[in-house]
C-alpha cells in the first residue's frame, strides 16, 4: 500500500528538520500536556493518571534489603548483564505467570525495561511501514503511540462488555486481507482493559483464539493488571491456552513498583531470538540492578500477600469511584464496572465533548483523560477515562462531584446556545495524554 504524505509539524527554526527520518512523523505530541502540568497541582483532583499507589509497600524493610544487596552483591548487581535478562530473574518470572495458568520455560523469556519496551521491541521486529495492527477500540494510548511511531496502520475492532467481538475481528481480518493489506497482529489487553476496564471471559478468549488460529493471526497479549482482581481468582491468560500463537507481555510495575522498570516478553523460541538481538541493539541489556532488586523482593518478601493488599486497596477506591459516579453523574451518563485494574470508562450524555470540556474541568480542579486519546481515528469524543488507582477514596468522591458539576454546566450551556448533539467531533490524531498519564 502507499502511505499518505506525512504532514510536517516541524519548524524551520529547527536546523535538522530535513534530516529526520520519516518515522519521526509518527511521534505524537500531546495537545493537553500543558493542562496536565496544571492538573498536578495539589488542589486539583486528578482522575487522569494510571499511576499505581505504592504507599503500602514495606519500604523500610525494602530499604534494608537493598542496602544488603549493594553491600553483599553489589559487584554483580551493578555490572553489565545479559541481553535476555538474568537467568534467576527469568526463572522467577515463570513462577509469577503460573498464577495465570501459564506454563513456560525461562529460556523463552526476554526481560525488558518495562512492558512498554517489550511492546516496542515486538513492534520493531514485526512491523514494516504500512502494515496493519488490529486493536480494541478504544485501546491503550501508549501502544497507539508505539504503533504510529513505526508507521503502522491501526484498525480498531469493535468491543462489547466482554471485550473484542469475535465476529468483528474475523470480518476485519478478511476484509483487510482482501484489500491487499498486511495484517500482522492483534494487540489486546484481556484483563481490566486500559481504558475501559472490561475483561474477556474465558469463553470469549477461546473464541478469539479460534478466529486467530483459523486466520493465522498472531496475538500480542498485554497483561499488566491481571493479578489485580477485586473479586475471584486471576483469569487464565490467552497464552495459557495457545503457546504457539500468543506473545505475552508482563510487568512488575503494577504488582510491585514502576520505578524499577522491569517487564518481560514470553515468546515462541524463534521470535525470542530476534527480540534478544533487538534488545541488545537498543540497550545492550535490561537494567541489571533492578533485576537483582526485584529478585530479592520475590525471594525474601511475601509478594503474593502484598498483591492481596493492593487488591483490597484498589477495591475500596473502585467502590468509591462507582459510588461517586452513581451520585453525581447527570442523566444520560453510563460507565463500566471493572472487576480489577485501574480504570472506569465513562460515556457522556449526547452533545458533550470530553476533549473540549477538559480546560473547564481543570479550571474546576478536576482532571480526566479524554476518550479521543484512545482511538487512532478521531472517535471517543463522548468518552473519558477515569482512574481510581492513585487518589484516596475521599478525593475520588470529591473529584466525581466536581466532574458532575462540570458536565451539568456543559449541558446547560448546550441548551442555552442550542448546540446540537453530536456536533463536537475531534479528528486531530496528534491529540492524546502525556506519557505520565498513560
Amino acid at each position: 500500500m502507499s502511505l499518505p504524505e506525512p504532514s510536517r509539524r516541524d519548524t524551520r527554526l529547527d536546523q535538522y528538520v530535513d534530516a529526520y527520518a520519516e518515522r519521526t512523523h509518527g511521534l505524537q505530541v500531546s495537545a493537553v500536556r500543558a493542562l496536565f502540568a496544571v492538573a498536578n497541582r495539589p488542589e486539583v483532583v486528578s482522575l487522569a493518571g494510571g499511576m499505581p499507589n505504592i504507599t503500602d509497600l514495606p519500604r523500610e524493610a525494602l530499604g534494608q534489603a537493598m542496602e544488603r544487596l549493594v553491600r553483599e552483591r553489589g559487584v554483580q548487581a551493578m555490572q553489565y548483564g545479559s541481553g535476555q535478562g538474568e537467568p534467576f530473574m527469568r526463572e522467577q518470572i515463570t513462577e509469577v505467570m503460573a498464577l495465570e495458568a501459564i506454563h513456560a520455560h525461562a529460556d523463552d523469556i526476554v526481560v525488558t525495561c518495562g512492558s512498554q519496551q517489550a511492546l516496542d521491541l515486538v513492534t520493531r521486529v514485526f512491523i514494516n511501514p504500512g502494515d496493519v495492527i488490529l486493536t480494541e477500540g478504544p485501546s491503550y494510548v501508549g501502544a497507539l503511540g508505539t504503533f504510529h511511531a513505526y508507521q503502522a496502520k491501526v484498525v480498531h475492532v469493535a468491543m462489547d462488555d466482554e471485550g473484542i467481538i469475535p465476529q468483528a475481528l474475523e470480518q476485519a481480518i478478511v476484509s483487510l486481507r482482501a484489500a491487499g493489506q498486511q495484517v500482522k497482529f492483534l494487540y489486546t489487553i484481556p484483563n481490566f482493559q486500559n481504558p475501559t476496564g472490561v475483561t474477556q471471559p474465558v469463553a470469549r478468549r477461546k473464541e478469539l483464539l479460534d478466529v486467530a488460529q483459523r486466520h493465522r493471526l498472531l496475538i500480542i497479549e498485554d497483561n499488566p493488571y491481571g493479578l489485580l482482581t477485586i473479586e475471584g481468582a486471576p483469569m487464565p491468560a490467552l497464552r495459557s491456552m495457545d503457546a504457539d500463537n500468543v506473545i505475552y507481555l508482563g510487568s512488575f510495575s503494577k504488582t510491585f513498583a514502576p520505578g524499577f522498570r522491569i517487564g518481560w516478553v514470553l515468546a515462541p523460541h524463534a521470535v525470542r531470538e530476534k527480540l534478544v538481538l533487538t534488545q541488545e541493539a537498543a540497550t545492550l541489556a535490561p537494567p541489571v540492578f533492578s533485576q537483582f532488586a526485584i529478585s530479592t523482593y520475590l525471594a525474601e518478601f511475601d509478594w503474593k500477600g502484598q498483591i492481596d493488599t493492593f487488591r483490597a486497596m484498589y477495591a475500596e477506591r473502585r467502590d468509591a469511584m462507582l459510588a461517586g459516579l452513581a451520585e453525581y453523574m447527570p442523566e444520560g451518563s453510563t460507565w463500566t464496572t471493572p472487576n480489577g485494574g485501574f480504570f472506569v470508562w465513562v460515556t457522556l450524555p449526547e452533545g458533550i465533548d470530553s476533549h473540549a470540556m477538559l480546560p473547564r474541568a481543570v479550571t474546576a480542579r478536576v482532571a480526566y483523560t479524554p476518550g479521543t486519546a484512545f482511538y487512532s481515528d478521531g472517535l471517543g469524543s463522548r468518552n473519558m477515562r477515569l482512574s481510581y488507582c492513585f487518589p484516596p477514596p475521599e478525593r475520588i468522591l470529591e473529584g466525581t462531584k466536581r466532574l458532575g458539576e462540570v458536565i451539568a454546566a456543559e449541558l446547560e450551556m448546550n441548551r442555552t446556545f442550542g448546540i446540537a448533539a453530536g456536533e463536537h467531533r475531534h479528528n486531530d490524531l496528534q491529540t492524546g495524554p502525556a506519557p505520565d498519564i498513560s
